[in-house]
């Protein structure tokens, strides 16, 4: 049924009955309704981001499933500024009762105090129901998604492939998810958004042992807004290339630790750039005084050669989001150009502290959080050059062609484990190498990253922050850093 409407500007004490089975226009209503009761309390701006989601992985360890876990949630976060003050209150209670509740908890938190009856409320005049979800035919997108059975067999059906394909297995892993998430967002400012986000991801972890001899490599696959993906998958083709690299990895050498020119692949070569650089142009960071670039804009930061982006566009790619967790549409965020700092990335309240404009990067996990300034899919643009120019621009050096995990500092130190690394002799790739670590801090290395291929690839990717685990695309094409530390044996 749809709400009751408010026929006079007094304190509501009746109930709203409950609202539809999605975030529609039926929300207006009570929405406006607590957002004209903060106003009215004093606040200076009110977001309510009500959510649903519908979640469930899959994982085959060797030939069995080990674990199913699904998982369905819902409820809403309330975040009241006054100033430059702000505060967040969650809650599970979709109820006109439960939101008033939560309003209330958050307006108190900020001194404030819900109007007496009686008391003028301001109107909050909504905009028209933006509907991402329903423009784009989003609705019908988790009807269409794998079912569980279809789940198992093609994580079984990959795992059997791995072992074809790969000698002295010792453990093989397929994992699968798959996120669905309706949002809506209302706010004292008119905004009145909804949107449908489906992400998934996939990939292989393999695990190779020959008496002392180890290896352990892993590729994952991630897309938004295709409910084929999974069906979609080539486990053959990954799980060939998986098990190439375990075998090569399996007898190679430990590198000796020095300080040498690189070269990085595309794709997931960029969490370097994601992690040590694009963490440090959001606007926590300078809220945090923990990034050197707080005062850079407009001037150089980094080899002229090098010019990056984050946006939420493009196609199925795993960062991409038609509008931010604060309802402003998505963009395209120019970040260096030519070695010059452009633009930071920042969402409403990053903006209002620091003075950059908003990016439409205000993200979050769920609705326990309050939403910051994200990543979404990030990367350094292509350049002129040919790989193989890269390649025979090092008489000695190191190519690092899959990167594994790692860990940054608050300004930028950090240190990364290259999974896959070749020795480069004279322009050309050699043997194999294994237990290199690269050692730097960012804003060095941004300076020494002097030549970039025309070869831009992306890669799915997770990343934490003040405002949970979301999910991201980093990028690069290969790139040549001029010198870094290695370590090794």
């Amino acid at each position: 049924m749809p709400p009751t409407l408010l026929l006079s500007k007094e304190l509501p004490t009746l109930e709203y009955q409950s609202t539809s089975s999605s975030f529609d226009e039926s929300w207006r209503a009570p929405l406006s309704t607590l957002l004209g009761l903060g106003r009215a309390a004093g606040a200076d701006f009110i977001e309510f981001f009500l959510e649903r989601v519908n979640y469930i992985s899959c994982l085959a360890e060797d030939d069995a499933i080990t674990s199913i876990s699904p998982r369905l949630t819902s409820g809403a976060g309330i975040r009241v500024f006054r100033g430059k003050s702000d505060c967040y209150v969650s809650t599970n209670d979709l109820s006109f009762s439960g939101l008033k509740a939560a309003l209330e908890k958050a307006l108190s938190i900020q001194g404030l105090e819900l109007p007496t009856p009686n008391a003028f409320i301001p109107e909050t005049n909504l905009e028209l129901l933006r509907d991402y979800a329903t423009a784009k035919g989003k609705d019908t997108w988790l009807s269409g998604c794998s079912s569980m059975a279809e789940m198992g067999e093609v994580l079984l059906d990959a795992n059997g492939a791995l072992q074809r394909k790969a000698s002295h297995v010792q453990s093989r892993r397929a994992v699968y998810f798959r996120d669905w998430q309706e949002v809506l967002v209302a706010a004292s400012d008119g905004t009145f958004a909804r949107d449908i986000r489906l992400t998934q991801s996939v990939g292989y972890n393999l695990l190779c042992a020959d008496g002392d001899h180890r290896s352990s490599i892993g590729k994952r696959a991630g897309s938004t807004g295709n409910p084929e993906f999974l069906r979609a998958w080539d486990y053959n083709g990954t799980a060939e290339e998986v098990a190439e690299s375990a075998g090569k990895m399996l007898y190679a050498d430990y590198v000796e630790s020095g300080t040498y020119p690189i070269i990085m692949a595309n794709s997931f070569g960029g969490v370097i750039f994601h992690e040590a650089c694009g963490h440090l142009l959001e606007t926590t960071q300078i809220e945090r005084k923990t990034t050197p670039f707080a005062d850079k804009k407009g001037e150089k930061i980094a080899n002229e050669s090098l010019t990056a982006w984050d946006e939420g566009l493009s196609d199925n790619a795993f960062g991409t989001i038609d509008m931010d967790d604060e309802g402003m549409p998505a963009q395209r965020t120019l970040l260096i150009e030519n070695g010059i700092l452009k633009n930071f990335i920042a969402d409403r309240a990053g903006s209002q502290l620091t003075g950059h404009p908003r990016t439409g990067s205000g993200r979050r996990q769920n609705y326990a959080y309050a939403a910051a300034s994200r990543m979404r899919n990030t990367y350094i643009a292509p350049g002129d050059y040919e790989v193989e120019d890269l390649f025979a621009s090092i008489d000695k050096g190191i190519y690092c062609k899959r990167m594994g995990g790692g860990s940054v500092g608050a300004t930028g130190e950090f240190n990364f484990g290259v999974d896959e690394a070749y020795l480069i002799e004279n322009g050309k790739v050699t043997k194999p190498l294994k237990g290199a670590i690269l050692i730097g801090e960012a804003k060095e290395i941004m300076n020494k990253i002097s030549m970039c291929s025309k070869d831009l690839g992306l890669a799915a990717g997770f990343c934490g922050s003040i405002s949970g685990s979301v999910y991201v695309t980093v990028g690069q094409p290969h790139i040549k850093v001029d010198s870094i530390t290695v370590g090794g044996r």
